[in-house]
């Protein structure tokens, strides 16, 4: 058995790091198989020489983040943890410095992992982005934040938010109203990422104004857009086709941000999916960014970060079946 400790001088600090009812460090003690005791100022770490130096490394980062005056969530733990031994804590407690823009209720943004610190930072340095991982890794509202806040600072005159409404098909023809209003159901997560950036009635004055667009994909033929933050949202149901027109779209002085999730395609044909053809066929092309998210960077529900990593061993184990028998 190994000990080793940390002095942690501020009291709030300590309160901070083991969470309500102590759940930030159970969780810690559980899947590090480590005895946490702590004496006044002092935390004392029992357990193998292994765990008990993850654990150290762990805690300290935690402890950054709490001398930063953030507060530690369960969320933050379970990242912490996932990247134990991988030489990143330092990175981890700096990803709460400075932030991305602030919401309409205060709330200022900032990235929750490595991916997507990683994400925002090729957003700023290149003119076209792709954000491509598993749902819950906040690609498309990172997105919107940073268009916000290119919006907010008058380095674009225009933020643009579109995806392909592949759904669509003869069942829009049922659906009651105009075009618009038929579409509307599947831009919908676009429209809650805005409202909770800028309000809802700031962001009706901006749509009437023409600085904020939310439309089809379809509506983007023939455009030129200059002076504008364009998303694509959903890109994995963008035939080739659909993506190269959307691409050759962009204008002077504008940034565009393409996501989506190569595992939920819904088109006819998933190989014919535009989005992994743009990967391959961009990926050496200066000023492009492409980003992968992972399991690790879902920062929604717990389970939800469970089931990418299922159904990634469930795929990764038929291929392998698959290739077997072949």
């Amino acid at each position: 058995m190994a000990e080793k400790s940390l002095v942690v001088t501020n009291m709030n600090h300590i309160l901070n790091l083991f969470g309500n009812y102590d759940e930030n460090i159970k969780l810690l003690q559980d899947e590090l198989n480590v005895r946490v005791v702590t004496r006044g100022s002092d935390i004392k770490l029992i357990g193998a020489d292994a765990d008990v130096e993850k654990a150290y490394s762990c805690i300290s980062s935690l402890l950054r983040i709490a001398e930063k005056g953030d507060d530690i969530t369960l969320q933050q733990v379970r990242y912490v943890l996932s990247m134990a031994g991988e030489s990143a804590q330092e990175e981890i407690a700096n990803l709460s410095d400075g932030g991305i823009c602030v919401t309409s209720g205060g709330k200022i943004i900032k990235p929750k992992t490595l991916g997507q610190k990683k994400y925002i930072d090729s957003i700023a340095e290149n003119t076209i982005t792709f954000g491509v991982g598993p749902a819950g890794t906040g690609k498309t509202f990172l997105a919107v934040a940073m268009a916000v806040r290119a919006f907010r600072a008058h380095e674009i005159n225009k933020i643009i938010l579109t995806r392909p409404a592949v759904e669509a098909g003869e069942k829009l023809g049922f659906l009651p109203g105009d075009l618009q209003t038929k579409v509307d159901p599947y831009l919908r997560p676009l429209y809650d990422a805005l409202f909770e950036m800028l309000g809802a009635e700031s962001f009706a004055k901006y749509q009437e104004r023409g600085s904020i667009e939310v439309a089809p994909l379809a509506y983007m033929r023939g455009r030129t857009l200059d002076e504008a933050f364009v998303i694509l949202d959903e890109a994995q149901n963008t035939s080739p086709e659909q993506m190269k027109m959307f691409l050759t779209r962009l204008g002077f002085n504008s940034k565009m941000v393409i996501t989506g999730d190569v595992t939920q395609i819904d088109l006819p044909d998933p190989r014919k999916s535009g989005l992994i053809e743009a990967v391959k066929v961009l990926k050496n092309v200066k000023d492009i960014g492409i980003n992968h998210f992972s399991e690790k960077d879902v920062v929604r529900h717990r389970l939800v970060q469970d089931i990418v990593k299922a159904y990634e061993q469930y795929n990764t184990e038929r291929m392998r079946k698959h290739h077997e028998k072949a």
